[in-house]
């Protein structure tokens, strides 16, 4: 494995650094004073992104970027780094048209969808003109295991019709919020495959029988853009709303988990490198008991650990990126389950040492720290918990060993008789 990047993605991720510190940083408290008052800041992120398509940063994620698509073509490893210097400021990652959940639908649609909804939907996403959300979290149901998902997509002659309840659904209170994929049960047959009933399909958020009933709170934060629960109630949509083939969801719901798990991943390093970096300056800055803070051991431990950990993390995100483009999706299933691990628990061990160390204040909205802390315990649920990604690499581990059963036996010292 090689992880020395390209001279013209190197300059680029110069390019974007400056264009953070230069553009985004400035408006980050104009973006938070607006969305504390429940908005969400279209007049702060606009501008931004125009001025961000201008200067090339435009649809860095999608590898598979076609001649007459907007943006540029990066692999997954190229566009990693860059992941992780927008995750300093979290709202940042729209600007570039790279935001989660549309990362993920753009994907989807780049993969499965006809000509018609490529023309409708995927076309005005990749020039960032309307946002989307993604809907398969249930709220009736335990997640963990997505074979429960239970909202029903029955057919009714050339429509579908969706009767359900979700929940979490990242951006759909977004003002530019057309576009809704949903998961649901189109195979309700007893014996159907377990992976072989669910289904995907687009609907517009003006569809008749879809309600919002709320913007659920994160740890008691509201995001402006939502994590909302919705209803459908006798939704209808055409048939050639299906997004790729019939109770295929699962598949489909795979082939959008990879990439985004990478770019979960790397925007959560650099919120870890920004709560080091706050953490040091901290300690730096600050005396207690006649000394700075920064000359307590445990304090220097800390800072260490994060160091050491962040590095670790990284490593671990970059081969499951170099895996993905060198040899496909699939074959890092497993380097995928384990970052995702390992990323979500990092954040909040390093957000809480850093907690620590600001004292009370870093409780408070005056740091970033405990909105850093926060999303890191919101991502241990959320592309899966951590007890399915464990179980995932267990198993994979035990089946390795189960191939190899006894070979190990000239490792054990076994006693003769005449001993």
């Amino acid at each position: 494995m090689n992880f020395q990047l390209p001279q013209d993605v190197q300059q680029m991720q110069r390019t974007l650094r400056r264009f953070m510190d230069d553009e985004v940083l400035p408006q980050n408290e104009e973006f938070e004073r607006i969305a504390e008052s429940g908005r969400f800041p279209t007049e702060v992120v606009e501008p931004l992104k125009k001025k961000a398509r201008e200067a090339g940063l435009w649809n860095l994620f999608l590898p598979g970027l076609r001649e007459d698509e907007p943006g540029t073509r990066l692999t997954n490893m190229q566009y990693a780094p860059l992941a992780e210097i927008m995750g300093r400021i979290p709202w940042s990652a729209e600007v570039f048209n790279c935001n989660a959940p549309d990362t993920g639908n753009m994907e989807l649609l780049h993969l499965f969808a006809t000509p018609e909804q490529r023309e409708r939907w995927l076309a005005p996403l990749m020039d960032g003109r309307i946002r989307s959300c993604f809907a398969m979290t249930e709220p009736d149901v335990a997640s963990s295991d997505a074979t429960n998902i239970a909202t029903s997509i029955q057919r009714d002659g050339d429509e579908y019709v969706i009767n359900g309840r979700k929940w979490f659904t990242t951006g759909a209170m977004h003002p530019n919020c057309k576009l809704l994929i949903v998961m649901g049960v189109t195979n309700a047959a007893a014996d159907a495959p377990k992976h072989a009933r669910h289904s995907m399909v687009l609907v517009p958020m003006d569809t008749p029988g879809l309600r919002i009933i709320r913007n659920v709170p994160i740890m008691h934060h509201h995001a402006p853009e939502g994590h909302c629960e919705i209803v459908f109630k006798n939704v209808r949509v055409p048939v050639s709303n299906l997004l790729g083939e019939e109770n295929a969801g699962f598949a489909l719901a795979q082939a959008r988990l990879g990439p985004g798990r990478v770019h979960h991943c790397m925007r959560t390093i650099g919120q870890c490198e920004l709560a080091l970096e706050l953490m040091c300056d901290r300690a730096l800055a600050r005396r207690a008991f006649g000394k700075n803070i920064a000359d307590f051991a445990n304090v220097q431990d800390w800072i260490a650990q994060s160091r050491v950990e962040i590095d670790q993390a990284r490593l671990y995100v970059l081969q499951a990126a170099w895996k993905m483009d060198t040899y496909g999706n699939k074959s890092a299933h497993l380097d995928v389950s384990a970052i995702k691990l390992v990323a979500a628990q990092l954040q909040t061990r390093v957000a809480d040492r850093a907690i620590q160390v600001f004292g009370a204040m870093g409780l408070t909205p005056d740091t970033p720290l405990s909105w850093i802390w926060s999303w890191g315990r919101a991502m241990r649920f959320f592309d899966g918990p951590d007890e399915v990604h464990l179980r995932t690499i267990a198993r994979a581990e035990l089946a390795r060993a189960k191939e190899h059963v006894g070979a190990l036996a000239p490792y054990y010292r076994v006693p003769r008789n005449d001993e």
